[in-house]
Order: C-alpha cells, then sequence, then structure tokens
C-alpha cells in the first residue's frame, strides 16, 4: 500500500542521523585523552569512530528500506559525516599525525560542497553518489587507520590510504562543481 502523505522529518533514520552528530564531541574527547600516544584511548577513540560511521550506513539503509528518506535527512547525513571526519582530520593534524595542508584541503573542499547543497536545496536536493560514497569510505578507512596504534610496519599503510582518500575527495569535488555549472545552465535565464 503506498500513499503520498509526506515523509515526518522525526523518523527512525533521521535520529540515527542526529545521534550521530551528538556522537561527535565524544569521539573528540576520546581523541584528545589519547594524545595520540595513549593506545588504549586510541584504540577507543578508533572504534567510537568506526561505530559513528557504521551508523551512517544503518541510517541510509533503514531510510531506503522504509520509505523514510527526507530533505531533512538527505542534508542532515552529509553534515554529519561532514562533522565526523572534520573532527577527526582536524585532531589528527593538531596532534601531528597528519599535514594540515592535508586536512585544509579535504575540509575545503566538504565544506565547499555543504554549502553549495544548502544554497541549491530550495530548487533541488543533490543526494551522494557512488563516487561521493565510495569518498566517504576510504576517507573513514584513511581515519580509522590513523586512530588506530598499529605497530610500525602497519601504520605506513594509512599515508597511503589517505592519498587515495585525497585524491577521490578532490575528483568528486570537481564533479560536484561540474553538476552545480550543468544545473545552474539549464535554468531559464531571469531577467531583471
Amino acid at each position: 500500500m503506498t500513499t503520498d502523505q509526506p515523509v515526518s522529518p522525526w523518523n527512525i533514520a533521521n535520529v540515527v542521523t542526529v545521534a550521530r552528530i551528538f556522537l561527535v564531541p565524544v569521539f573528540a574527547v576520546f581523541t584528545v585523552l589519547s594524545g595520540m600516544e595513549h593506545s588504549g584511548w586510541r584504540v577507543a577513540a578508533c572504534l567510537l569512530f568506526v561505530f559513528i560511521s557504521a551508523t551512517d550506513f544503518v541510517d541510509g539503509w533503514l531510510a531506503r528500506s522504509r520509505g523514510l528518506v527526507t530533505d531533512f535527512g538527505k542534508l542532515a547525513d552529509p553534515i554529519a559525516d561532514k562533522a565526523m571526519i572534520g573532527t577527526a582530520l582536524v585532531l589528527l593534524s593538531y596532534y601531528g599525525a597528519l599535514p594540515w595542508w592535508v586536512t585544509v584541503v579535504i575540509l575545503v573542499r566538504e565544506l565547499g560542497i555543504t554549502v553549495w547543497r544548502m544554497a541549491v536545496v530550495r530548487r533541488t536536493v543533490i543526494a551522494a553518489d557512488r563516487g561521493g560514497k565510495l569518498k566517504t569510505v576510504l576517507q573513514i578507512t584513511a581515519v580509522s587507520w590513523y586512530l588506530f596504534p598499529w605497530p610500525e610496519p602497519l601504520a605506513a599503510v594509512g599515508p597511503w590510504l589517505m592519498g587515495a582518500a585525497l585524491v577521490l575527495t578532490v575528483l568528486t569535488g570537481m564533479d560536484y562543481l561540474w553538476k552545480a555549472f550543468k544545473l545552474r545552465k539549464s535554468e531559464p535565464n531571469r531577467t531583471s
């Protein structure tokens, strides 16, 4: 039985998304307590980061499988991702585990695309595509790798993962800009 009634933004999928946002400061506290030196706190920060990341897939699955997709969810979900990834990158750079330029490039792309999405929300909502989702998975994998206290031979994998995430972040950012250009070009001309 289908219905044309709008889906309430107050649904289980969006509650999970909002809970992710509220868990980000807890993750930040764990990371600060670790100082990227205390193994126990690093493991705790890594596990919480992975948990928050996993709930990203849960809220998306809930929204799609139960017909709970909303414009709020399409906007809040990427914001939750940006808050989580952004906090992790800033802390990794602050503690010297990751070069600041990597954090700046990723954050400029992430914040720029988020601002653009909010600017066009009245006309259309552009959900994340496969490239954007793969980019998020790579970022999560790379950050998780940096957070976990791997012994030295395995720790060297982190920069390679982050390099791949960085390249995909830039490429998907360029793809979104191209979509924005095409969207803008397809709009009817407005005269003053």
